[in-house]
């Protein structure tokens, strides 16, 4: 997108109405992945499938996530950012009916390959967006619709929480989420800035080689993202399995995960401008580790889900910062924060699945013991984060950092 438009293009009213409206599609954007993760135990003994199975189905939204993100910046090129959005936040919210569908192993990876392609591609294009208007506003805001992505994920499980409890089916939750979600998302894409290339300009390039100053701020940012997917899509099987809980409270720890990770998110700004960086994300290490042996020593499911509370509020600002951090590392600020991206967006696509095979071969408590030992690599890694300068301003819309700055809310 052209970065050459100003507020004399978009005036302020218009940027700042603006700034909702990309808030609004956060928060369905959130929904959606909230709304799945609640109904995985549904959708697993739907298939017939075991936890082995589970977590290779769930690597398969990373496949399809990975394969079509770079699509996503040459979308907006040619539709514009407005279209594009529109375009592809719809079949991110239809692709929402497709899992419940599947009836065995094969269907179902099917089905997530396409969950993940649309989900990665509508991430590419509201957070450039984001980061467009961010800049336009000259003040931070990327935190904040973070956050909004919580929230709407916390409204999503919180529905989902309550068709389980229901007993609900989950092709008919889902049927009626969908519809509802791309409703929402088709009104909150009429307020959203409409970005347009100049007739002569290229389109942004689709990789972007890290350079080595991303790795080392990178890796907490892969331990957060590791946590967080973790927690987000296996804590309901976990309560239900491990703790022998019904559907419905076992779909409630989800939410209390959303819970802590959407009030973490929006406060967020406020806690780093009064602590810094380096303490808030020590701290943060510090409460996720607690929440993390939490989990594997809890005797009841009430204190697990305290645990994944914990989780959440512990990782919940890592990332963005560990992105301001990319942006002060070095001479070019979008590379490294693009290879940040990258990095932490892989743990997230990679954690799902991970924590799947190692529950096969040992049990869901033991993985849960390496999430806790990754909660606590963001104690030790966190001094990574202070680094000179001043604060970078975030990529334009349709830049290398701008691609892939929400990885996974």
């Amino acid at each position: 997108m052209t970065s050459d438009s100003t507020d004399a293009e978009f005036g302020t009213e218009q940027v700042r109405r603006a700034r909702y409206a990309v808030a609004a599609v956060f928060t369905v954007h959130g929904a959606v992945t909230g709304s799945f993760a609640t109904r995985v135990p549904w959708i697993q003994d739907h298939t017939g499938i075991s936890a082995g199975q589970l977590g290779l189905a769930l690597a398969f939204p990373a496949i399809g996530a990975s394969v079509a993100m770079p699509l996503a910046g040459a979308i907006s090129h040619r539709l514009g950012a407005r279209t594009a959005l529109r375009a592809l936040l719809a079949l991110w919210t239809l692709a929402l009916v497709l899992p419940a569908l599947a009836p065995n192993l094969l269907t179902l990876c099917a089905a997530l390959f396409v969950y993940g392609a649309t989900a990665g591609m509508s991430d590419v294009a509201m957070n450039a967006l984001g980061v467009e208007v961010e800049n336009r506003l000259d003040k931070s805001i990327m935190s904040g619709l973070h956050g909004m992505w919580s929230a709407g994920a916390l409204l999503g499980s919180a529905a989902g929480t309550v068709a389980a409890h229901l007993g609900a089916d989950a092709r008919l939750h889902h049927a009626l989420a969908a519809l509802v979600l791309t409703l929402l998302g088709l009104i909150a894409c009429r307020g959203v800035l409409d970005l347009r290339s100049e007739p002569d300009e290229e389109p942004p390039p689709r990789f972007t080689l890290p350079p080595r100053s991303a790795l080392v701020i990178g890796a907490v940012g892969f331990c957060a993202v590791f946590a967080e997917g973790a927690s987000l899509d296996w804590s309901a099987v976990y309560l239900r399995d491990v703790m022998d809980t019904s559907a419905g409270l076992a779909a409630a720890s989800t939410t209390a995960f959303a819970l802590t990770m959407a009030v973490a998110r929006i406060a967020g700004d406020r806690v780093v401008d009064r602590f810094g960086a380096v303490r808030t994300v020590r701290a943060g290490g510090a409460l996720a580790t607690a929440g993390g042996l939490l989990v594997v020593a809890a005797p009841n499911a009430v204190l697990a889900m305290c645990g994944f509370g914990l989780l959440g509020l512990g990782v919940a600002v890592v990332v963005p910062l560990a992105f301001a951090a990319a942006g002060r590392s070095g001479p070019n600020p979008s590379q490294a924060i693009a290879g940040v991206a990258t990095i932490t967006y892989t743990s997230g696509l990679i954690a799902p699945s991970a924590i799947g095979s190692l529950a096969q071969a040992t049990s869901l408590v033991v993985s849960f013991g390496l999430v806790t030992v990754l909660a606590f690599g963001l104690v030790l890694g966190a001094g990574v984060l202070r680094t000179g300068g001043r604060r970078a301003a975030p990529p334009r819309a349709g830049a290398p950092g701008a691609a892939a700055a929400e990885p996974r809310g």
